[in-house]
């Protein structure tokens, strides 16, 4: 899915902020939901739009509150036209998922729990138990002992998405991080595992 971003040259004022610099959720009128987010990752200012979330402004801390929204208003045209795109993915995602034959819990649970075996035996991986659940917060996670919890709602995913999400949680049964070696070693199982866990990333858990 297409992520809009909008990045601008890097500010020549600066201003002192905060050691610890707060993100900050406005409603602006024009556009809903805005979240200025101050972050020392952030080498200049930019507007990132993306489908199912608020527009979100980045800004180094050196960088005025002041300055990030003077920003968000100079480019607020371009901003409207990105959010009226990202709004229509939306409603083209929310009408294809509504129209799906809906799944029934215990037959989803089965799937998951078979294809993950499925998986592991391919693979060589190891695990202890697995849990299917109807989470709110993650689509999957592997604990310190190697028991895996998966969400109801994979069923609902492409195919090769819902393998990614298996394929890395099975390989954190052996790499405990997010490392470069774990996405380097994810990468042979899935391929582009980056771009995989971003196509991920615009899909509401709920669904």
């Amino acid at each position: 899915m297409k992520i809009l971003n909008h990045v601008y040259p890097r500010a020549k004022k600066t201003t002192k902020i905060s050691s610890k610099p707060q993100t900050v959720t406005l409603d602006y009128p024009p556009v809903g939901a805005v979240i200025f987010a101050p972050s020392r990752r952030a080498k200049r200012l930019s507007i990132s739009i993306r489908p199912f979330r608020p527009v979100r402004v980045a800004f180094p801390p050196r960088i005025s509150f002041r300055k990030a929204t003077e920003y968000l208003q100079k480019h607020i045209v371009w901003v409207q036209k990105n959010l009226a795109y990202a709004r229509q993915v939306e409603a083209e995602h929310v009408s294809t998922v509504n129209h799906q034959p809906k799944v029934p819990a215990t037959v989803a649970r089965q799937r998951l729990v078979l294809r993950l075996e499925e998986l592991a035996r391919q693979h060589g991986f190891l695990y202890n138990r697995v849990f299917v659940r109807n989470q709110k917060t993650r689509w999957g996670s592997c604990s310190a002992q190697n028991n895996i919890s998966l969400n109801v709602n994979l069923v609902k995913l492409r195919p090769d998405l819902t393998d990614y999400v298996l394929l890395h949680e099975l390989l954190h049964t052996r790499i405990k991080n997010h490392s470069k070696a774990f996405w380097a070693e994810l990468d042979r199982y899935v391929g582009h595992a980056r771009a995989m866990d971003k196509q991920l990333k615009q899909h509401r858990l709920g669904l």
